[in-house]
């Protein structure tokens, strides 16, 4: 004789069983889709193919700081381009002068000359020494250490008059040359605040030569 108990037992352990495999299955049909209304089934289709990005990705790329290394194969101009290697100062190579304008219509004697000469040496290289001292990575620095360390060249050329001076003074100036201009105390052999030497540089030689280029040498 069957016991009722354990009749019992099975029925309830195999409809627990029937019950998980359904439940599992419809959960199954369900996420993928199958029971819902051809409505809701396309919608959702469109967004898996196409998902729609959050208000975090919206960003506007143009004024994101870039964070990684250069891209040494595009080369400076590219990398400057791209907002990359802007702490990396353009390094100069060329050979770095000094050019003395000295005005001959004042008719100094040759020590005048060389002490006037001197003062504007001496003004060019603490205009330049300031402005190295700001930035020692800078251009400044790095012109003021290549004439150093390349032998202070230095040319003695002439004009005839004040205003050629000044014209020569603006121009370098205006091309980021340094140009001082040393103005006579009157001590000795010509007025007071007579402008006598002009000095242009230090700097490239190429930049210097655009100023002073067609000047006769003193």
């Amino acid at each position: 004789m069957d016991d009722p108990t354990l009749h019992t037992s099975t029925t309830v352990l195999t409809t627990s069983i029937i019950t998980f495999i359904s439940g599992f299955l419809l959960g199954v049909y369900s996420i993928n889709g199958h029971l819902l209304p051809p409505s809701l089934r396309a919608e959702r289709e469109a967004q898996w193919k196409d998902p729609v990005e959050s208000d975090e990705s919206d960003i506007d790329e143009a004024d994101t700081i870039l964070d990684h290394a250069p891209n040494w194969s595009n080369g400076p101009e590219a990398d400057k381009k791209q907002g990359l290697r802007a702490s990396v100062t353009e390094q100069i190579r060329e050979e770095c002068k000094l050019v003395l304008v000295v005005r001959t219509d004042l008719g100094m004697t040759k020590g005048k000359i060389a002490a006037q000469a001197s003062h504007a040496t001496l003004a060019c290289y603490k205009t330049l020494s300031k402005a190295a001292q700001k930035d020692p990575n800078g251009r400044a620095a790095q012109i003021l250490r290549q004439w150093e360390r390349r032998g202070q060249a230095k040319i003695a050329v002439q004009v005839k008059s004040e205003e050629e001076l000044l014209v020569l003074q603006g121009t370098a100036r205006s091309l980021g040359i340094t140009a001082e201009v040393i103005a006579d105390a009157g001590r000795t052999q010509i007025e007071s605040g007579s402008l006598t030497v002009l000095g242009v540089g230090p700097a490239p030689k190429s930049e210097v030569d655009g100023v002073t280029g067609g000047l006769k040498l003193l």
